[in-house]
């Protein structure tokens, strides 16, 4: 048996490293083929640009690997049952748990890299790839940048802190706005406010308790239901927080919902994140488990463009689905561990009610 299991963990092996490769080569050469006309424009150099898309390519091996996976497996089997092989190990008296016993295990093996890969590579190349992107390429100011559970913004004498920014609606929460001196940076005065939306004039802040301050003691103090400020910062620059918690940590991120919670903020949004950061790599094995039943459902039928068109036609359905769901978690409407699990559990299911119509 240890031959025929690395017989056949050879043989996935081959076709996974294959399979993998090649999306990510489709994947780099489309990116590359949107982004190069814009870069250009910019004036980017070409060792930015080289590594711009080398430190894009641990994601593209993370976003790839399910689908890599489970075309691999269909594939691999495929293959094994064209050239009769599968029979004659099934002849042999071995089952076909004995067979995918190496493509399961490998594909776990697969989903904890996977998981390694996006809590300590992945979180660092993202950071490091905007950067590239906005300040050396696009060459964005360096003026709004982002801490772990604060955001910071400064205009000439005028600085902003804000716990967090809704993309949805446009708007912040717990401003804090500082007027300072331009040579000394001693503060003149400072407006608290509860939350900050953008209106067609600019930032409108709503609950504002402003204090007049001189030598370091208030002065004054006024309270506001609006207040209008003339700050240039745009939603496009706070957007970015958006897609922040691809550059944190499984901790740094578990740390920034609690961050938010005890802030008196709603952090469904990022919980589920969190949760979907844990589940999603373990779609590889459910790709795994998934594509065993249906390559050999296909027989000697299971040739490459079966693996491939049915390959493609599953991972998009796994993507579609589970976008759909997580996105219904993040507003609420599903506990945030439900709707991060449901696809894997979905798709599991459906592997193994296929494997009990296949005889063994």
């Amino acid at each position: 048996m240890r031959i025929l299991t690395r017989y056949v963990a050879k043989a996935y092996l081959r076709m996974l490293g294959l399979c993998l490769g090649s999306f990510v080569t489709i994947y780099l050469v489309v990116d590359f083929m949107e982004k190069i006309s814009r870069f250009s424009r910019a004036g980017a150099s070409w060792q930015h640009l080289v590594t711009y898309f080398l430190l894009k390519v641990p994601e593209m091996l993370s976003d790839a690997a399910p689908l890599a996976v489970l075309m691999a497996t269909l594939l691999t089997l495929g293959a094994l049952s064209l050239s009769s092989e599968l029979t004659a190990m099934r002849s042999c008296g071995v089952s076909l748990a004995r067979i995918s016993a190496p493509i399961l295990s490998i594909s776990l093996i697969v989903s904890l890299l996977v998981l390694l890969l996006g809590e300590f590579v992945i979180p660092k190349s993202y950071a490091e790839r905007n950067y590239i992107q906005e300040v050396l390429i696009l060459k964005k100011t360096e003026k709004t940048y982002f801490r772990q559970h604060n955001i910071w913004h400064r205009e000439e004498a005028t600085v902003l802190r804000a716990s967090l920014f809704e993309p949805a609606q446009n708007q912040l929460k717990g401003v804090t706005i500082w007027q300072v001196q331009p040579k000394t940076g001693l503060p003149l005065r400072r407006t608290d406010a509860a939350s900050g939306q953008l209106g067609p004039t600019g930032w409108v802040l709503s609950d504002v308790v402003t204090r007049d301050i001189v030598a370091g003691e208030v002065t004054r103090t006024q309270k506001l239901p609006q207040l209008a400020v003339p700050l240039k910062l745009k939603p496009a620059d706070l957007k970015v927080l958006g897609k922040y918690s691809d550059s944190m940590t499984l901790r740094e991120l578990n740390r920034y919902c609690k961050k938010i919670q005890a802030g008196g903020y709603d952090a469904t949004r990022y919980i589920t994140q969190f949760h979907s950061r844990i589940s999603l790599p373990f779609g590889c094995a459910v790709m795994a488990f998934l594509g065993i039943p249906f390559a050999l459902r296909g027989g000697r039928s299971s040739g490459i463009a079966f693996g491939i068109g049915l390959s493609i036609g599953l991972g998009f359905l796994y993507v579609i689905v589970n976008s759909v769901i997580i996105s219904v978690g993040q507003v609420g409407l599903l506990p945030p561990v439900v709707a991060a699990w449901a696809t894997n559990f979905i798709f599991f299911a459906a592997g193994g009610w296929l494997s009990l119509t296949i005889d063994n």
